[in-house]
């Protein structure tokens, strides 16, 4: 009996079950071929959406990803010299894709990535960026400032780009390979595919010619001897494919372990760069009284402009100083007690429980006589401790005016400028009224001529760009008392007439001292009998302003020197008092 051509070493299986046996592995690769992801942090629908409209607002990252794209995109082509399929690799995008990552690395509370296994070869790269980024010692820290802000997440891609361009540009043959990687990955599979056509139009022509007849076996019909030539043709094609691919895997693998050294050292170099970035506009935010809420609602385009202005300020240097003059306010607001109990002077009818006198207390612990302590509560008639303690604060406006005559620019100790130390206690007592509720003017003043009024009424939110123009006017020139107090005292009187609030608070924040007419002094007096208000002079860096015989003692109720302009403490009894 002679030998068949399946038992002939070499030759072309004679039934279809043959065939089928040695087209098993391709039939197999064709039937399940393993989703490859091109992101390599996990996200969800909702972290998409977050980021295809922060990319929609940002056009400095729309920049920076057309940029990249047009540089580092194409690599393929360009290194193999023929046309690249990028219908299923998406190679246009790889840049993309990586910022994508770097983004919600950032962005998402707790970022996950997929094992590398899971990539689809062109984004190995990426994976590796992405990984470094996530694994810096720093990537903590920036996260803390962050994670579920799509603005600053966009900031800390953008404080990025350079490190990214640097690593783009190192991995360029590592990228070459990736792609070369992934398209011999797609001949392989397209070559799999090849053979599972090439075996069922096989068994359909088998069919055909009758050897799938009723009564005979399948798996030992025999194909026409062209279907199993061309069958044979596609797993040895199939085959050459998969040596191809692995080999291609292996120099991407190969040259992706070389570049990793240096991906981790300039990941870790940009993160740290992110961190330190992200840290200081938070900062600023903060120095500046610009609130996390209000921070979140602001859109994307306006924080952006409002960061940039707030970096370029003209007192942007003393950002930090600000910042440390509203944390001690605060402090000292959390120590002031209002209404504080002092000497004990009789009893009176109220609602204090703070007051309450024991015999008072006492009827809370007999039910039938709890219902008549309610009422008496509701109707203020409890009997109450009559005290003698501190004085109120006031109720009516606080008025900062502070002088921006030419000395304000000089520098003190630390070299931190006269006008600097003034507006930062100036923006301090803008939360001290803020906090209780109050009106806020600031007048800027220099000479007589000079005069700007910025006016915060309690009822609104105080708009930060009105509050930086506030800050950075600057108006030079000499020193004139009369006219900013007359403009505060003009302000009060207002209040008084259309509210009827009394007891403001002028503080009067100047280096200089300056005569004042006596037709002019008398008529200041009436007006703080008449309206009740106060008037606190800080002298700056200047010992005589705050002499016993100086015009400005003798125009304010309480008086002190800063001669050490790094100490915010220096003035924080005005925030226990006003």
């Amino acid at each position: 009996m002679g030998e068949t051509p399946s038992e002939t070493t070499g030759g072309t299986p004679g039934t279809l079950d043959e065939l089928a046996r040695r087209a098993g592995k391709w039939l197999s690769l064709s039937a399940a071929a393993p989703e490859r992801h091109t992101a390599a942090v996990v996200a969800d629908r909702f972290d998409r959406i977050t980021w295809r409209d922060t990319y929609e607002q940002s056009a400095a990252l729309r920049e920076l990803a057309e940029e990249l794209n047009e540089r580092y995109n194409h690599t393929y082509e360009h290194t193999y010299g023929r046309a690249y399929d990028h219908t299923h690799s998406s190679a246009d995008d790889h840049t993309t894709d990586l910022l994508t990552d770097v983004f919600l690395a950032a962005y998402k509370v707790n970022p996950r990535l997929r094992e590398r296994a899971e990539m689809d070869p062109s984004r190995l790269v990426n994976h590796q960026v992405v990984t470094s980024l996530v694994e810096s010692p720093e990537f903590t820290e920036l996260r803390r400032e962050t994670a579920g802000d799509p603005y600053a997440a966009a900031m800390a891609v953008l404080a990025q780009a350079t490190a990214l361009r640097r690593i783009l540009e190192a991995t360029r043959g590592a990228q070459d390979k990736a792609e070369h990687a992934k398209q011999s990955q797609q001949n392989a599979e397209r070559a799999a595919t090849a053979v599972a056509e090439a075996l069922q139009q096989a068994a359909a022509e088998t069919d055909e010619i009758g050897g799938g007849a009723a009564g005979a076996d399948e798996d030992s019909a025999q194909p026409t001897p062209a279907a199993a030539d061309a069958v044979q043709q596609t797993i040895e094609a199939a085959e050459a494919s998969e040596a191809a691919a692995q080999q291609a895997a292996q120099g991407a693998a190969q040259a992706l372990a070389a570049a990793a050294p240096g991906i981790r050292i300039a990941a870790r170099n940009a993160v740290a760069k992110a961190a330190e970035g992200a840290r200081a506009e938070a900062a600023l935010m903060r120095a500046w009284g610009v609130g996390p809420g209000e921070l979140e609602r602001m859109p994307f385009d306006q924080r952006a402009r409002l960061a940039e202005r707030l970096r370029t300020s003209r007192l942007a240097e003393w950002a930090e100083l600000i910042g440390r003059f509203r944390q001690m306010a605060d402090g000292e607001r959390a120590r002031k007690v209002e209404n504080a109990t002092g000497e004990l002077v009789g009893v009176t009818l109220g609602n204090d429980l703070s007051r309450v006198i024991p015999s008072e207390l006492a009827n809370l612990g007999l039910p039938a006589l709890r219902a008549v302590f309610a009422a008496r509560y509701a109707a203020g008639e409890l009997m109450l401790y009559d005290s003698q303690g501190e004085q109120t604060t006031g109720r009516g406006a606080i008025i900062a005016c502070v002088d921006t005559s030419h000395s304000m620019y000089e520098a003190g100790p630390g070299g931190i400028t006269r006008e600097a130390w003034a507006k930062a206690c100036a923006l301090a007592l803008l939360d001290q009224a803020r906090h209780a509720g109050r009106d806020f003017v600031g007048i800027l003043f220099s000479a007589a001529d000079k005069l700007k009024v910025f006016r915060f009424p309690a009822d609104r939110p105080a708009d930060v760009a009105h509050v930086l123009d506030f800050a950075e006017t600057f108006l030079g020139g000499g020193t004139s008392y009369q006219r900013p107090l007359s403009a505060a005292g003009a302000l009060l009187e207002e209040e008084f007439n259309d509210a009827a609030r009394m007891r403001g608070d002028i503080v009067m924040l100047t280096d200089d001292d300056c005569g004042v007419t006596e037709e002019w002094m008398r008529g200041w007096n009436d007006a703080k009998h008449r309206l009740g208000f106060r008037v606190f002079g800080v002298a700056i860096s200047a010992p005589r302003v705050a002499e016993a015989d100086s015009v400005l003692d003798a125009l304010c109720d309480n008086l002190r020197a800063v001669e050490d302009l790094t100490d915010v403490h220096a003035a924080a009894d005005l925030f226990r008092v006003i």
